[in-house]
């Protein structure tokens, strides 16, 4: 059983991870023809999650739909990576990687090259119906990717029960946890609602920390300044997106206030 909880990458008890949704990149169908004003998009909102106050950030290629079931092409790794770096060189705050929609290994590489401190993974063990169809797990490979690199110190955040899919066969959410734990090599486990900014079912974070043995569970989706308090009681961590987005919105920019109430309902 893993060993590795949250407070050893972030400066907080329980962090609050902001979302940077990177707008349409090259070769995406709605990308807009300006890769500077991308830079600058993010940069914007990585300085925004920082002064609200958030404990780590994560860089996630949100506008590139439909996304590529597995593997995604060079050219939104190499964006990808030249953004993290630019994101490296503006803020002190630990970084997460996720290529969507299920592409750990180019994650952990990215992670690897520019430093950042842990990655996410939609489907880490078994399999899962999505938008993109059946999407394998892809333990075997990145588990032995980031032993070659030696960089065991880059965690694997493991999504169970991932929002936009559904199971192949009927399976408890405790079943899942330990695999994707024990067998997958998991460091972190993240419970989400159905999709984007949907509120996490309680009773899953409740289900999912119970099975975990003590390994740390975030939520992932639909966290608010209104529920945060009381899911904090039983979430080692939050993922935050839509709720920190002017007017609540996904595709606003960060609203700095809006992340201070998130704090301020923490505390």
């Amino acid at each position: 059983m893993t060993t590795f909880q949250l407070p050893q990458l972030f400066a907080a008890p329980k962090p609050i991870i902001g979302m940077l949704h990177i707008p349409p990149l090259p070769g995406a169908p709605q990308f807009g023809g300006d890769v500077a004003a991308i830079r600058d998009h993010v940069l914007r909102d990585a300085d925004a999650l920082s002064a609200g106050g958030v404990h780590g950030l994560m860089l996630e290629n949100f506008g590139d739909t439909p996304f590529y079931p597995d593997s995604a092409p060079p050219h939104t790794i190499a964006h990808m990576t030249s953004l993290a770096m630019e994101v490296r060189r503006e803020s002190n705050l630990p970084l997460g990687i996720n290529v969507l929609r299920n592409d750990g290994r180019s994650a952990l590489a990215i992670a690897h090259a520019v430093g950042a401190q842990f990655i996410r993974v939609n489907v880490l063990c078994g399999a899962r119906v999505t938008d993109q169809g059946i999407i394998q797990g892809i333990a075997h490979d990145l588990l032995r990717d980031r032993a070659a690199l030696g960089a065991q110190h880059i965690r694997i955040f493991a999504d169970v029960n991932v929002k936009h899919s559904a199971a192949l066969a009927p399976r408890s959410l405790s079943d899942e946890v330990a695999d994707t734990l024990l067998r997958g090599g998991g460091d972190a486990l993240i419970v989400s609602g159905t999709a984007t900014g949907t509120a996490t079912d309680l009773a899953e974070i409740q289900q999912a920390r119970a099975a975990a043995h003590g390994a740390p569970v975030l939520v992932g989706s639909g966290v608010s300044a209104e529920s945060i308090g009381s899911m904090a009681q039983h979430a080692d961590g939050f993922i935050v997106g839509t709720a920190v987005k002017r007017d609540g919105i996904v595709s606003n920019p960060i609203d700095s206030a809006r992340v201070a109430a998130l704090l301020d309902g923490l505390s």
